[in-house]
C-alpha cells in the first residue's frame, strides 16, 4: 500500500500534465498548484516530526517526487528542492528551527553551492552573494544560500585545512530574485538567480551539511544528506522518463509512419527499441531501490554508513538520471517528425531530461568520485 506521502503525490498528479504548457509559459509554478502542494504537506517530507514534518523514508520521498514528475517534471523539481531543504531543520537549534519551519504553510528553498560570503561579527554574520538555480524561489518564505565563512583574518579554515562553508537562511523579504531562467528545459521551475546584499543573519540560523551533525535522531537524518539530494534529482529524472514512456505508447498506437499501413506500435524496430529503453530504465530504478534500502537499513540500526555504501548510493542515482535521459532521447528519436512539435510531450520530456542531468548531484564527476571509493577506498565522506 502506498504511503500517505505517495498517495498525496498521486492525487496532486491527477490532471497535472494538462497544465504543463501553461506552467512552461509562466516559467514558474502557478499559485494554485503551490497551494495544493503546501496543503498536502509535500514540501515538508523531510522536516522532522518535532516541527510538524513527515520525516519520511527516503524511498517515500523518491516515489513521491517520481509520481509527480511522471505528470510534470518542473512541478516535481520544485517539490524536490523544497523537500530536501527541509533536512536543514534537523541541523538547526530548536529555537531557530521553529522560526523557519514552525509555520506549516511556509516553503523553503535555496542553493547549497558556496557562492556567497558571510562576514562573522559576534553571533551574527553579514551575508552577500548571488546564486544561480534558485528553483521555486518565488513561492518560498525562507531562502538559504551557501557561503564561505570569513572573519577579519579572511576565510575560516577547518582543522583539515579546508575552507569553512555554511548555508545561511534568510527571510524571502531580504532576498532579491533575479529573472534569469530562460532555459531549454524544466522551464516551469522558476530557477532564476537570487541575491543577498549585506543581510544580517544569526550564526545559529546557519548549517554546514558537511561538518555539522544533525540534532534530530531520526534514521533519515543518519542517511547521507547528499544521497538524499541525489535521490530527489534521480526521482525527477525517473518520473520524467516514465512520462515519456506513457507519451510514446499513446503516440505509437495512433501514428502510422509515412508510406506504411501499420501503426508505429506494430513495427518491429519500434517494439524492440521501446522495450530496450523501458527495461534499462526499470533496471536503473531497481538498483536505486536496492541501494537505498541497504543504506537506510544501516541508518535505522544506528550504524555509520561506509564509504562504499555512500558511493553506491550516489552512483545508483547518477546512473538512473542518465539512463532516464537516454530513454527520453531514444523515445524522442522513435517519435520521428512528430516529436519536434510543442504539442508532442516527447519534446518536453527530452528537454527536461537533459536539464536534470546537469545537476551536480548526478553529473559525470560522480562516477569518478564513486570509482575512487570503489577502487582505492578513498574519497571525501562529507560530499558522499
Amino acid at each position: 500500500m502506498p504511503s500517505s506521502a505517495v498517495s498525496a503525490a498521486a492525487k496532486l498528479a491527477e490532471g497535472l500534465s494538462d497544465r504543463s504548457a501553461d506552467i512552461e509559459a509562466l516559467r514558474r509554478l502557478p499559485d494554485d498548484i503551490v497551494k495544493a502542494m503546501v496543503e498536502a504537506g509535500l514540501f515538508r517530507l523531510l522536516v522532522p516530526k518535532a516541527y510538524g514534518g513527515a520525516e519520511a523514508h527516503p524511498l517515500d520521498v523518491f516515489e513521491s517526487v517520481e509520481t509527480v514528475a511522471r505528470a510534470d517534471a518542473a512541478v516535481a523539481w520544485c517539490l524536490m528542492i523544497a523537500a530536501t531543504t527541509g533536512v536543514t531543520a534537523a541541523y538547526l537549534p530548536a529555537a531557530q528551527a521553529r522560526i523557519v519551519f514552525g509555520d506549516p504553510l511556509a516553503v523553503t528553498g535555496g542553493v547549497f553551492a558556496p557562492l556567497g560570503r558571510a562576514m562573522v561579527d559576534g553571533d551574527r554574520a553579514t551575508v552577500a552573494g548571488r546564486w544561480s538555480w534558485a528553483s521555486g524561489s518565488a513561492h518560498c518564505a525562507w531562502l538559504m544560500g551557501g557561503c564561505v565563512v570569513c572573519d577579519a583574518d579572511g576565510p575560516r579554515k577547518h582543522a583539515d585545512g579546508g575552507v569553512e562553508t555554511r548555508m545561511f537562511i534568510a527571510p524571502r523579504s531580504e532576498v532579491t530574485l533575479i529573472d534569469t531562467w530562460f532555459a531549454t528545459g524544466l522551464k516551469g521551475t522558476g530557477s532564476g538567480d537570487m541575491a543577498m546584499e549585506n543581510v544580517s543573519v544569526p550564526l545559529a540560523r546557519s548549517v554546514s551539511l558537511t561538518h555539522d551533525r544533525p540534532l534530530e535522531g531520526g534514521a533519515v537524518y543518519a542517511f547521507p544528506v547528499f544521497g538524499l539530494l541525489a535521490l530527489g534529482v534521480a526521482g525527477v529524472a525517473s518520473g520524467n522518463a516514465l512520462g515519456a514512456l506513457d507519451a510514446f505508447e499513446d503516440l505509437a498506437g495512433a501514428k502510422r509512419p509515412q508510406g506504411s499501413s501499420r501503426s508505429l506500435a506494430q513495427r518491429g524496430a519500434a517494439q524492440s527499441q521501446f522495450a530496450e529503453a523501458r527495461t534499462a530504465l526499470f533496471a536503473a530504478r531497481a538498483l536505486v531501490r536496492q541501494t537505498v534500502e541497504e543504506a537506510f537499513a544501516d541508518a535505522e540500526r544506528g550504524e555509520s554508513l561506509s564509504l562504499i555504501r555512500r558511493a553506491n548510493l550516489r552512483l545508483a542515482c547518477a546512473h538512473l538520471a542518465r539512463s532516464a535521459a537516454d530513454a527520453c532521447r531514444r523515445l524522442y528519436d522513435l517519435g520521428g517528425g512528430s516529436s519536434v512539435y510543442e504539442s508532442c510531450p516527447l519534446q518536453r520530456r527530452f528537454r527536461d531530461a537533459h536539464v536534470a542531468t546537469q545537476h551536480i548531484m548526478v553529473a559525470p564527476g560522480v562516477f569518478e568520485l564513486g570509482g575512487r571509493a570503489l577502487l582505492l577506498g578513498e574519497g571525501d565522506w562529507s560530499i558522499l
